[in-house]
């Protein structure tokens, strides 16, 4: 009983004592922040990237071939290397101004880091339609960009819906590491509270509450846009 006692009181030191709980929604609304804009660039980086890739495949543009071999290997590198590694270099090295805004930072690296992986989404997405559609959409008298616009993509979109769900789902727990470049994100505000009660495993266990709640709202509202989807291909 005693023992119960004590961990409450931990919790309790951790949440209420000088509005501690304030931290957390600060914590959490630098979370999304970073977050809501990093996923904006990373789906449009993805799909500009993918649409090179799959025009380049397919087309005889030394232009688009030149810049599909950039999009390789960028789509390499970010996909290779440590996303907290890839934090440190864009901060210390791209960002080298005093007055760089690390929230910047943050949201050009996860972006990026989306971004490689949102392009294969989308591309494997493309490249899952049958290239008869293709060839029907040309003999229409379609371009290929209108091929892509008006038959592919929506048709590619319902593959693609699920993977680039889990992949928004894993960015918003990655923004975690964003706490190495002083920003005051969720995880970081749990450390923080954790050095002024000299217990540190409450607050961490409330952030992974709060990243659970968040992650569980997600899946709900994609689960409830694939079943809208799915009910709009059996009318």
């Amino acid at each position: 009983m005693e023992k119960l006692q004590e961990i409450a009181e931990q919790f309790y030191n951790a949440l209420i004592p000088q509005q501690r709980y304030l931290a957390y929604l600060d914590g959490l609304k630098m979370t999304l922040l970073i977050s809501f804009f990093a996923v904006i660039l990373g789906v449009t980086i993805g799909v500009v990237v993918a649409m090179i890739r799959v025009t380049a495949k397919n087309g005889k543009s030394v232009l688009l071939k030149i810049l599909s071999k950039i999009c390789s290997i960028y789509v390499t590198l970010f996909r290779s290397t440590p996303l907290i590694v890839q934090l440190m270099i864009i901060y210390y090295m791209i960002f080298t101004s005093r007055d760089t805004n690390p929230i910047i930072v943050g949201m050009v690296c996860f972006g990026m880091n989306s971004g490689a992986y949102v392009s294969e989404i989308v591309r494997a997405g493309i490249e899952s339609i049958d290239r008869g559609q293709t060839e029907a959409g040309r003999s229409l008298g379609f371009t290929t960009m209108q091929t892509m616009r008006y038959i592919i993509l929506p048709q590619a979109i319902k593959n693609i819906l699920p993977a680039l769900g889990n992949e928004f789902i894993v960015l918003v727990k990655e923004t975690a590491a964003i706490s190495v470049i002083a920003i005051n994100d969720l995880t970081k505000m749990a450390g923080f509270i954790g050095s002024r009660t000299y217990k540190p495993l409450p607050p961490y266990i409330i952030a992974a509450v709060i990243y659970l709640i968040i992650v569980l709202i997600l899946t709900k509202f994609l689960n409830m846009f694939e079943r809208r989807l799915a009910k709009s291909d059996n009318h």
